[in-house]
């Protein structure tokens, strides 16, 4: 089957044909416009709230012919302790794709070996790689294909940080990581990168992070379901503000996969400003994923 999971999982030549999907569908004219997905169905699980991922999954899937189907986690039998694996089962006789948004990529795992329908990851704590899709398409539609940029990151090595990391391979870009000694990405997704030839920096100085950098990026401080309550504590040194977004190049992108909370990790002037793409990568998430869901049950 055709699992969404993580970019790990998935050969570039794959993620460049959802990308021309994607593309294609957001120019309208790509031939798979004509409702590909006519009377299927996708069940989504959200163990974690949502605005983005949620309406854009469920509008993507209704333009495609679709219908979708939302399950919050107190809706389910999960929390009276049916497994995964006997979610799963139930749900393949039912539907046709499953997105999952949970805290746990174990579940994840175990969603995928069980259900006999395509699995889409719509976020971890681990790895959120529909947004860093969106986020690839958003780039290249306003500067180009990614191939030898500089890819800055400032804050928390988060799932957002992790699957950017992962998108190095793919996409033959230089990342370079500002973040507090206690915060940094996982150490397997790094030597994994590195491993496939990544050029991948990590620092603890945000201004060597954004030297001359095409894109900058960043995310909340405390994801959702985090119990670091010190990030506060050690993250304001990193904030995107406009005296760091100078040491970028004078024509560099900033990007966040938002909700932002502004004054925090990234000021009013940077988000709201010329440099910002934020609202295209928002819209951008609605048709990478339906470019997704095409892939999943082509």
């Amino acid at each position: 089957m055709n699992n969404f999971i993580d970019l790990d999982h998935i050969d570039t030549s794959i993620l460049r044909h959802i990308l021309m999907l994607g593309k294609s569908f957001k120019n309208g004219i790509s031939r798979y416009c004509k409702q590909p997905l006519k009377d299927r169905i996708l069940a989504m699980i959200f163990e974690k709230p949502s605005t983005r991922t949620r309406v854009s999954f469920e509008v993507g899937m209704y333009q495609l012919g679709g219908s979708t189907i939302v399950l919050n986690h107190n809706d389910m039998q999960l929390v009276r302790g049916e497994t995964i694996a006997d979610t799963a089962r139930v749900l393949s006789r039912y539907v046709d794709v499953i997105m999952i948004r949970t805290d746990d990529r174990n579940k994840l795992a175990e969603l995928a070996k069980y259900s006999t329908v395509p699995i889409i990851n719509g976020l971890t704590n681990y790895t959120h790689p529909c947004q860093v899709m969106a986020d690839v398409m958003t780039y290249e539609e306003h500067r180009g294909s990614l191939e030898g940029k500089i890819v800055s990151w400032s804050g928390d090595g988060n799932n957002m940080a992790n699957t950017w990391i992962q998108a190095t391979v793919h996409f033959g870009f230089e990342i370079r990581l500002a973040c507090p000694i206690d915060l940094m990405p996982d150490a397997k997704i790094i030597n994994w990168a590195r491993n496939k030839g990544a050029n991948v920096l990590l620092t603890n100085d945000p201004v060597e992070a954004v030297q001359d950098a095409d894109c900058v990026l960043t995310d909340t401080w405390v994801s959702m379901g985090c119990l670091k309550n010190n990030h506060h504590d050690l993250l304001p040194s990193f904030q995107i503000n406009e005296k760091l977004m100078t040491h970028a190049k004078p024509n560099a992108v900033f990007m966040h996969c938002l909700p932002a909370h502004r004054g925090k990790e990234v000021t009013d002037s940077v988000i709201d400003g010329p440099q910002s793409l934020v609202w295209d990568e928002a819209e951008n998430r609605m048709h990478i994923q339906k470019g997704i869901l095409t892939w999943c049950l082509s």
